[in-house]
């Protein structure tokens, strides 16, 4: 897309702090880190949210992530991945963070909403879900 400002990167349009590059796949500090070390893995095919990726371009995103943990040298980090608007997403060209965490004021922060769970509903979702499978 010309307006991506993942895919300007990709394309060598826009400079970036490449770590790592293949094929598929791109991963570079992000220019706004929560974390010393906060780098982005950017499938090249670009899509908006996860599903739109095809699966063969997904292949290397992980290995890329768990490399760039070690190579940080990061015990503690998170690997995160937004989809859409309401869960956070910025940019709309699919990307993975490998946020280290060191601390506990550096790296993502998060809340984890948990509720109750009704077995009996969480059995019919189950279901259904598993059916789609």
């Amino acid at each position: 897309m010309a307006a991506c400002i993942f895919c300007k990167i990709i394309k060598g349009d826009i400079p970036s702090f490449k770590l790592f590059e293949s094929e598929r796949v791109l991963a570079f500090l992000d220019i706004q880190p929560l974390s010393q070390g906060h780098a982005l893995v950017v499938p090249k095919a670009h899509g908006s949210k996860l599903t739109d990726i095809p699966d063969d371009q997904l292949e290397e995103v992980l290995p890329v992530a768990k490399k760039l943990a070690m190579a940080t040298g990061s015990e503690n980090y998170n690997i995160l991945q937004n989809n859409g608007k309401l869960a956070h997403q910025e940019v709309d060209h699919v990307h993975f963070h490998m946020i280290p965490k060191p601390n506990q004021q550096e790296g993502l922060g998060i809340g984890w909403p948990a509720s109750e769970t009704n077995m009996e509903k969480l059995k019919t979702y189950f279901n259904e879900v598993k059916a789609k499978m």
